[in-house]
C-alpha cells in the first residue's frame, strides 16, 4: 500500500472533562447522562447530528425487552427511563400495557416489556434530557486518535469543521459501537469474522398510514419460532444480498451502504407498482451495523454464564430472542487490560460471539452504560477499583444486579 507522511501539527486542547463519552448511541446517553448525575462534568462526542445511533438514525425502533420472558422485569434504572422517555407523547406500536398499566403477572408471562417509538421524537427528548442533565454535547465530531502515557488516555483527539481538536480527559467511556477508542489506544480488541449483512430499513406513507418496513436483516435470530415480533415481520427481515461487510472498514462500508440504498430504492419501486401513492418518508441514515469490533476484556462473558450469579455483576438483561434466558454483565467483561482509564459499553463489551448478539441491543447497551458513566465518574481509573462501591451506588440508582435481588 502507498502511503504520504503526515507532518505534526499543534492541536489545540479546547476542554478539560472528568468523563469523555465517545458515541451517542443508548449506550452513550445512558454512560453520559450517569456520569453528570454522579457528580462529572462530562463531554459526549458524536459524529453525527442526532442522538441515538441505530436507535434513531438508524430507524431500528423497537425498544426490545427490559424483561426475561417470564414475566419479570430485569432491567431498571436508566433503561427503563429510556424506554418510557421514547414514548413521552405515545407508541407506535405494541404499548406494553401489561407493564406500565398495572396488569397482572399473568398478562406480563405473556407480553414482554418492549415498545415500538418514535425515532425523532426519541432522539429529541434523549438530546433535551442530557442537556438538562449538564452534559456537554459535540456533535459532527469523529474520535481518530488518543493520546496515551503510561497506560493511561492523556487526550482525545477529535476531528469536525474545526479540524483536529483536542480533550483533557481523566476518564474515557467508550459507546462508539465498534470499539473504535479501543483500537485508537491500543486496547485488546476482536473484530467480527462474520461480518454483517445488507439492511436499509424505513419508513413509508400509503393508504393514509406510515408504516416501518424492516428491510434486510438487521438483527440475528436463532429460530424464527423463538422471535418476538410476528410471522410476516421475519420475512420483511430476509436478507437483502450475499454481501458482508466488517463495519470498521471505511471503503467497504462505503460500498455497502451504497449498495443497500440500491436495493432499497428497487424494493420502493416494486412496492409502488402495487400501491401507487406509496412514497418513501424516511430511511435510514446511518449504515445497519450489528456486530463488528468489540473490547478483549479482562472477562468474555458466555453462554455457560446464563443464570448465574456473577460477583462483579453491574447489571442485568435478558435474552431478546428467547424467553427466559438471563446474563449478569460483570464489570470486568466493561474494561480492558491495557488502558487503565478506559471503560466500554453498549454492543462492544467483552464477550462470546453468541453472547454478543444478545448484549448489543437497547437494553443492556443501557444497562452497560449506566454502569460505565458511574464508574467513571466514581474512579480515577478501573485498574483496581472498588466494585463493592460501585454497586452500592447502582442499586441506589435502581439497577437490578441479580435475579434473586427484590425491587420495589
Amino acid at each position: 500500500m502507498l502511503e504520504i507522511f503526515e507532518p505534526g501539527r499543534n492541536i489545540p486542547v479546547i476542554e478539560d472533562t472528568d468523563v469523555l463519552v465517545a458515541g451517542g448511541g443508548i449506550a452513550g446517553i445512558a454512560a453520559a447522562l450517569s456520569a453528570s448525575r454522579n457528580g462529572a462534568r462530562v463531554t459526549l462526542v458524536e459524529k453525527e447530528y442526532a442522538l441515538g445511533g441505530m436507535a434513531t438514525l438508524g430507524l431500528i425502533t423497537i425498544f426490545l425487552p427490559l424483561c426475561d420472558g417470564m414475566g419479570h422485569q430485569v432491567v431498571y434504572g436508566i433503561g427503563e427511563e429510556l424506554l418510557r422517555l421514547s414514548i413521552t407523547y405515545g407508541a407506535e406500536a405494541d404499548y406494553p400495557c401489561a407493564w406500565l398499566d398495572g396488569k397482572s403477572a399473568e398478562e406480563r408471562r405473556h407480553h414482554r416489556f418492549k415498545v415500538r417509538y418514535n425515532p425523532h421524537m426519541f432522539a429529541i427528548l434523549a438530546e433535551k434530557l442530557l442537556r438538562e442533565s449538564g452534559v456537554n454535547i459535540l456533535y459532527g465530531s469523529s474520535v481518530c486518535a488518543a493520546d496515551v502515557q503510561d497506560g493511561l488516555i492523556s487526550h482525545i483527539i477529535a476531528e469536525n469543521k474545526s479540524g483536529r481538536v483536542a480533550i483533557k480527559v481523566k476518564n474515557v467511556v467508550d459507546c462508539s459501537g465498534d470499539a473504535d477508542v479501543c483500537k485508537l489506544s491500543g486496547e485488546d480488541t476482536y473484530t467480527n469474522p462474520e461480518g454483517n449483512g445488507l439492511a436499509n430499513w424505513y419508513y413509508y406513507h400509503t393508504k393514509g398510514e406510515v408504516k416501518l418496513n424492516m428491510f434486510g436483516l438487521a438483527d440475528v435470530v436463532p429460530d424464527p419460532k423463538l422471535r418476538l415480533t410476528a410471522p410476516d415481520e421475519v420475512e420483511r427481515a430476509a436478507s437483502i444480498g450475499d454481501m458482508r461487510f466488517s463495519g470498521v472498514d471505511g471503503v467497504q462500508l462505503s460500498h455497502a451502504v451504497q449498495l443497500a440504498h440500491s436495493k432499497m430504492l428497487d424494493d420502493i419501486l416494486s412496492r409502488r407498482a402495487k400501491s401507487p401513492d406509496l412514497v418513501p418518508v424516511t430511511v435510514s441514515a446511518i449504515p445497519l451495523v450489528r456486530m463488528s469490533r468489540r473490547l478483549r476484556g479482562r472477562y468474555e462473558l458466555c453462554e455457560t454464564d446464563m443464570g448465574k450469579k456473577l460477583h462483579d455483576s453491574v447489571g442485568m438483561t435478558g435474552d431478546w430472542c428467547r424467553n427466559g434466558p438471563t446474563y449478569e454483565i460483570p464489570f470486568s467483561a466493561l474494561v480492558g487490560n491495557r488502558i487503565k482509564n478506559l471503560i466500554t459499553a453498549g454492543r462492544i463489551i467483552s464477550t462470546s460471539d453468541a453472547v454478543w448478539n444478545v448484549t448489543r441491543v437497547i437494553p443492556p447497551s443501557a444497562v452497560s452504560g449506566q454502569a460505565a458513566g458511574t464508574a467513571a465518574a466514581m474512579f480515577s481509573s478501573f485498574d483496581s477499583c472498588d466494585v463493592s462501591a460501585l454497586q452500592e451506588r447502582l442499586v441506589a440508582q435502581r439497577v437490578k444486579l441479580h435475579m434473586d435481588q427484590e425491587m420495589d
